[in-house]
């Protein structure tokens, strides 16, 4: 099937290479820097445009890998061929596409996705369509660049980027935190490491709650008084510390 990606940063880069690897034809990038687009045309091999030349209209598929807001506006430069048009945004609504064609989906992937990285990591994709047809078409294309694929309509792909924002955005900005207190302490920030990996790790085979531990599960007060008098210097994260171990403890009570 041939491909026009709509888009060059972080979520076309990784998804045309990974649609180029499992069979799909990249046609063209089309994207609103015209450099951009040729730097990610070249690793491709396909032709590249910016929105004042015509995107090309042969393609099977054009999936629009842009920012949220950015979504709205391209729209009005997509060919209205009743081609397959995809977005792949987790909180915008399939109905941004209905005035371009009469086959307009949703292929989100579930994943914190990076140009840089190497290696391409596993990608749980959330798909939806405007009729139960081009779901199962989109669900074939998914199913040939993923192992996992699911349906998804706009109020559970909301849900989970707000899930997602909360495990990945949240976590990493503790992990941010806890790494500044420690270069403010002269401590080497590496050495939790094995720790957010072993933990990172049970989650594949057990419920988030059954890996907690800490003081606060176990009601340890001496231990939680003494992280309070360590953090006297740093507020804002003696804050997060008393508000999430007020929470672990009221959960698990």
């Amino acid at each position: 099937m041939q491909v026009v990606i709509i888009g060059s940063g972080n979520s076309a880069t990784v998804l045309s290479k990974l649609l180029l690897a499992n069979g799909f034809q990249i046609n063209q990038v089309v994207s609103r820097n015209i450099k951009h687009a040729e730097t990610l045309a070249n690793e491709l091999n396909c032709s590249a445009s910016d929105f004042s030349s015509p995107i090309d209209e042969n393609a099977d598929i054009y999936l629009i890998a842009v920012s949220d807001k950015g979504i709205h506006e391209v729209v009005n430069y997509m060919p209205k061929n009743n081609k397959l048009i995809l977005h792949t945004a987790g909180s915008v609504s399939i109905n941004v596409l209905e005035n371009v064609s009469n086959q307009f989906g949703v292929l989100y992937p579930l994943q914190s996705l990076r140009k840089e990285i190497d290696v391409i990591p596993e990608i749980p994709f959330l798909v939806d369509g405007n009729n139960q047809e081009v779901v199962e078409m989109i669900i074939q294309i998914g199913k040939k660049i993923s192992n996992q694929v699911a349906f998804a309509n706009d109020e559970m792909r909301l849900k989970l980027h707000l899930s997602a924002v909360m495990v990945n955005n949240f976590t990493n900005h503790l992990y941010t935190m806890a790494a500044d207190y420690c270069k403010k302490e002269q401590l080497e920030f590496d050495l939790l490491k094995p720790l957010i990996f072993e933990t990172a790790n049970r989650l594949k085979k057990v419920h988030p709650n059954e890996v907690q531990t800490g003081p606060a599960i176990r009601n340890d007060a001496d231990t939680i008084e003494q992280h309070e008098i360590l953090l006297e210097n740093y507020p804002e994260l003696k804050a997060l510390y008393i508000y999430f171990t007020k929470q672990i403890a009221s959960f698990y009570r």
